[in-house]
């Protein structure tokens, strides 16, 4: 009965042991994965769980391990257990010192984790800072590109009233310097046709009285060749029935023989039978009588 429980503590130490070592073994495997995954941090916390699932399975196998090693220490002898005792030792000491540098490493790790992802975090805020600055610097350009084309096309739009006002203040003036020419070219027209109506009526006029004239001229040869002719120019000679100086019949002047008389029966006779004096000239030439 003694040797049987011995035999089980010894079992029970070897299993014990060959856990331990496969442990810090499947600890040491997590450790190197995860100081490799701490350039990713997004993938570390996946990495744990998969360590964990190995570490887990590799406690199953070495439990396996520690099974079939007591089913084989159950066929060794007494003398065995001594030596085992003492390789249990060994392999816990160890263990123990292997899971000290596992736990450091953890924490080394963790520490290293935690760094990275503050400094992804900071990158992330800088990139972040900078992405908002060049969105606002943007928006600023943007602003002020869109203040400059609209203050230089109101400076555009301002000119060009202005150049329309000039241009409408241009052709209004010379419109009205335009209308003040043709008035002006009107009325020297008009002054110069009033002229050219007074100058031809004046030379008319003049033309009237120059044939006028001629014509009053004329009469008075005529009447004073008649005259010659008929009297010599005597008021008092007389020829039978006719009297004075035009030889009219005396029943003409009725009974008034003076020189006035004379003058205003003969111009009435004359004018009243041939129109003129030049007509009844012309009567005489013909017939020697009027």
């Amino acid at each position: 009965m003694m040797f049987k429980h011995n035999f089980k503590k010894v079992l029970s130490a070897t299993a014990f042991a060959v856990a331990l070592v496969v442990a810090p073994a499947a600890n040491v495997s997590a450790a190197t994965n995860d100081a490799s995954s701490t350039q990713q941090s997004a993938t570390a916390t996946s990495q744990d769980q998969q360590a964990s699932q190995d570490q887990a399975a590799s406690q199953s196998s070495a439990a396996n391990q520690s099974s079939a090693t007591a089913a084989s220490a159950s066929s060794s002898t007494s003398t065995s257990s001594a030596t085992s005792t003492s390789t249990v030792k060994k392999t816990t000491k160890k263990a123990k010192k292997t899971t000290k540098k596992s736990k450091k490493k953890t924490s080394k790790k963790k520490a290293v984790k935690k760094v990275a992802k503050k400094t992804t975090k900071k990158r992330a805020t800088k990139k972040a800072a900078e992405a908002a600055a060049k969105k606002a610097a943007a928006a600023k350009k943007a602003a002020a590109k869109k203040a400059a084309a609209k203050k230089a096309a109101a400076v555009k739009k301002a000119a060009a009233k202005k150049a329309a006002a000039a241009k409408k203040a241009a052709a209004k003036k010379a419109a009205a310097v335009k209308k003040a020419a043709a008035k002006k070219a009107a009325a020297a027209k008009k002054a110069a046709a009033k002229a050219a109506a007074k100058k031809k009526a004046a030379a008319k006029k003049k033309a009237a009285a120059k044939k006028k004239a001629a014509k009053k001229s004329a009469e008075k040869a005529a009447k004073y060749w008649i005259a010659m002719r008929e009297s010599s120019g005597y008021y008092t000679a007389r020829n039978g029935s006719c009297y004075g100086r035009y030889q009219l019949l005396i029943s003409y002047l009725g009974g008034d023989l003076s020189k006035k008389n004379q003058e205003r029966t003969a111009d009435r006779y004359v004018y009243g039978r041939y129109g003129s004096w030049v007509n009844a000239k012309r009567f005489w030439l013909a017939h020697n009588w009027y």
